[in-house]
């Protein structure tokens, strides 16, 4: 699988995750939208403000769950953002590489040995 694909696999349940405990934490704890996405970027992020927090028994379960879930997709997103960075990194460097030789080559075959 490409770098590329890779990433994509990963970013798409992230972004359902995402979409899914915003309107989740929107419902389950009557939160605005736009606190239950900050309180789903925030728990999922492990910065954790703690400005807004679940009152509801419902509201605390998930919120449990969902950091469990929720670690192991985020940290995969992570590293595959950086083996995608890595990779293209390692590849360019190949190509710089394969110029210099390349243009060695061309400049051997210009000046035979005396």
């Amino acid at each position: 699988m490409k770098p590329l694909q890779r990433l994509l696999f990963v970013i798409g349940p992230l972004g359902g995750l995402v979409l899914g405990g915003t309107v989740f934490f929107h419902h389950a704890e009557g939160w605005s939208y736009l606190d239950a996405y900050f309180f789903t970027v925030v728990t999922l992020s492990t910065v954790g403000y703690g400005n807004l927090v679940p009152i509801t028994p419902l509201g605390k379960i998930a919120t449990t769950i969902f950091i469990f879930v929720g670690l192991g997709i985020f940290a995969l997103a992570v590293q595959q953002i950086g083996s995608a960075a890595h990779q293209r990194r390692e590849e360019k460097r190949q190509r710089l590489i394969d110029d210099m030789h390349s243009q060695k080559r061309e400049d051997d075959d210009k000046d035979p040995p005396a």
